[in-house]
């Protein structure tokens, strides 16, 4: 079994010639993430990753958690443990506010972080980030009694978050939420249902967990725009701070799934005897306004799964595919012996495939997290406002690209390992399982690409997907330009695809509204032309930058010239695939929906 190590050269290439590292920590209040502290920060999370949690993530899988009689669930044996090691190590609250004991790092720089506890042990890291986004929404959106009271202690780990959308008869269809919220007179509601899914809805980490619930008050008007949030604790919690009584929300029982057996997924019921006492967030009927607070920062961490799950997936199958003697190497002496099956051309083929997706996923993430510094930090409030434009079209991307093509890298490593990755016991075939959920979590792929085509494109004419079109061909002119032969082949073929992104956009604007159905069915054809794209985009950058340096001497040569490979091998074998894409969301959606229902 390979032991996961993070790919840390290619990190802190990603972070400081791509994403600015160096301007990000000149925005006000991270003066101190400069790249040095970055560095030594990231080697500190490595070993976690790979001493820690990396250990655990086959025991997870292999015996998952259990649920008991009274509702109480106890987790994989050394999850507990871990979990206690990554909130004294100060994990948890790396980028939140000071004021109530966190670090207030860059999200850029936390990115890198996640990528490691998703290669390392997604099912751990699940609760951690859904606790974060319960912390992003209680600030910004809570009253200063409810951050008081649940954010010192949610910061610091020692209670953790949830998030209870989904009910059954309501799977995505949030305007379909019955759970009921009847006031109380005093401030505060009771709360009636049941939700599905909840991801840490119970387990033995901590001693209190703070749900965050839509549900409805009795005069809420129907659809969305009667939806409430609330903060449900499982204790409630007494005026000094200590835990004070049960609260009536129960975990009654937990999923069986496909993979991330390490997590547990809970039904949870809420009022089955007395009514569960919450508190509103913010005003009443702007509860889906609030979540997606929540929503927003967890889709861009499952898109972070996708790169980790993948790196990982990658880093397995090199191991085995350096091990394993098997056949001939092709076009070598008669006479040779047999060789390890890295020799083969088409395991390279499958092992470049995923080296250059995984980096150029790696890269796109960070330059979105990047932006979201900006977005928050920067002086100039036009910047603010272009940065912030740039993030929310991106996290569709980020979020659907990822984590669909994880599907497929993750595929790509188990059929590196042939026969034998179809058996349980070299490990490949847990990230194939574990990889199948982040195209469902937060929203499926579909739901992404229809917020990229309408909120994010069709909504503005396409002037945010134009002007990132225009960056990308600004790099694709540079690099054509160049004398450097390879550089030059990288240039040509990121020209054509970003010609056929702007057909595509062309397309979707005035389809939108004109032939939405088709534009619709088009939607995630057009998604995976923008996450497509987006990484050449990203690798041309990284191959200007690694020529640079490997003309001027600086840096570690090999690595330059590793990255200029993967580079030229996105563009030639990744990046054609646009003009199909782009041919598909243009002419594909009339036929897609031609047959009738019962014809299916």
């Amino acid at each position: 079994m390979s032991t996961y190590h993070a790919p840390l050269a290619d990190m802190q290439f990603v972070l400081t010639e791509l994403a600015g590292l160096e301007q990000v920590a000149e925005l006000p209040g991270f003066e101190e993430a400069a790249p040095d502290v970055a560095f030594a920060i990231l080697d500190e999370a490595a070993k976690f990753a790979t001493n820690v949690l990396d250990p655990l993530n086959r025991v997870g899988d292999q015996q998952g958690p259990t649920r008991l009689d009274d509702g109480a669930v106890t987790t994989p044996p050394g999850f507990k443990d871990a979990y206690k090691q990554f909130c004294d190590n100060g994990w948890n609250g790396l980028t939140k506010n000071p004021e109530y004991g966190g670090q207030d790092l860059p999200q850029l720089l936390a990115t890198a972080v996640e990528e490691m506890w998703h290669a390392s042990n997604m099912a751990f890291d699940l609760c951690p980030l859904l606790t974060q986004g319960a912390i992003e929404a209680i600030e910004l959106c809570g009253t200063q009694a409810l951050k008081d009271r649940f954010l010192p202690k949610m910061v610091a780990g020692a209670w953790t978050g949830t998030m209870n959308l989904t009910e059954p008869q309501a799977g995505s269809d949030l305007a379909a939420v019955r759970t009921k919220a009847v006031p109380q007179g005093d401030g505060t509601y009771k709360l009636y249902g049941n939700k599905i899914f909840i991801t840490y809805g119970e387990h033995d980490y901590t001693d209190n967990i703070v749900h965050l619930v839509l549900a409805r008050t009795p005069d809420a008007p129907e659809g969305v725009k009667g939806i409430s949030l609330f903060v449900v604790p499982k204790f409630l919690v007494n005026d000094d701070g200590s835990l004070g009584a049960r609260n009536d929300v129960h975990c009654v029982s937990l999923e069986h799934k496909l993979g991330i057996h390490g997590s547990p997924t809970a039904v949870m019921a809420y009022g089955d005897k007395s009514g569960a006492i919450g508190y509103v967030v913010g005003e009443e009927n702007r509860g889906l306004e609030y979540m997606f607070i929540m929503m927003n920062l967890a889709r861009f961490s499952v898109g972070m799964e996708g790169v980790g799950i993948s790196e990982r997936a990658y880093q397995r199958a090199v191991a085995y595919a350096r091990d394993r003697v098997q056949g001939k190497p092709v076009g070598g002496d008669k006479g040779a012996k047999a060789s390890p099956i890295i020799d083969h051309p088409d395991v390279r083929r499958m092992l470049m495939t995923m080296r250059a997706n995984i980096e150029a996923m790696r890269a796109v993430a960070c330059v979105t997290a990047a932006a979201m510094d900006n977005a928050g930090r920067h002086p100039d409030a036009n910047a603010k406002q272009r940065h912030q434009a740039f993030v929310d079209f991106m996290i569709p991307i980020v979020k659907g690209y990822s984590t669909e093509v994880a599907q497929e890298l993750t595929s790509l490593g188990l059929q590196v390992h042939g026969g034998m990755g179809f058996i349980e016991e070299t490990g490949a075939a847990q990230h194939f399982r574990d990889a199948r959920i982040t195209t469902i979590y937060e929203g499926t792929t579909g739901i992404q690409a229809n917020d990229l085509i309408g909120r994010k494109t069709a909504r503005d004419g396409g002037a945010v997907a134009k002007t990132i079109a225009a960056d990308i061909d600004r790099v694709a002119d540079e690099l054509a330009g160049h004398a450097d032969a390879d550089l030059k082949a990288i240039g040509a073929q990121l020209k054509d695809s970003v010609a056929a992104l702007r057909r595509a956009i062309d397309w979707v604007v005035p389809a939108f509204t004109q032939n939405t159905r088709a534009a619709h069915a088009g939607a995630v054809p057009y998604l995976r032309l923008w996450g497509l794209v987006a990484g050449g985009w990203q690798m041309g950058r990284a191959a200007l930058l690694a020529a640079t340096h490997r003309h001027d001497g600086s840096g570690d040569a090999r690595f330059m010239a590793a990255k200029i490979v993967t580079a030229r091998y996105y563009a030639d074998c990744l990046l054609p695939q646009a003009a199909g894409l782009a041919q598909t969301v243009t002419h594909g959606g009339d036929s897609a929906l031609a047959l009738a229902a019962e014809q299916f």
